[in-house]
């Protein structure tokens, strides 16, 4: 299931909870918060502290699971092209440094 938003996160939750069969009480007792907390999670409260929804992600047995969106190819572990910075940044300090350059090599 994806997320974009905390929104998505709150309907997601509710939607698991009831699934298990926790009312917000119960839930809310379990990962130590209030039932309000858990209104508001619910709700898609975009301020909430992340340690407290991981909890309660955890006590209802949901994961979270981050990627760029991008395709990754089989058995690539390096999906972010390494740069040397001190090389990047003594190439733009050069009096003749164009970005366009033809020659420069760019991640």
């Amino acid at each position: 299931m994806l997320a974009r938003n905390a929104t998505d996160i709150g309907l997601i939750m509710r939607e698991r909870r009831r699934k298990l069969g926790l009312d917000q009480g119960e839930l809310a007792r379990r990962i130590k918060v209030s039932r309000q907390w858990i209104v508001e999670i619910e709700k898609g409260k975009p301020r909430a502290e992340i340690g407290l929804v991981l909890r309660a992600l955890d006590a209802l047995g949901l994961r979270i699971s981050i990627d760029t969106g991008d395709k990754i190819e089989a058995g690539k572990t390096d999906i972010i092209p390494s740069v040397d910075l001190d090389e990047l940044l003594d190439d733009i300090m050069r009096d003749d440094f164009r970005i366009d350059d033809p020659g420069r090599k760019l991640p």
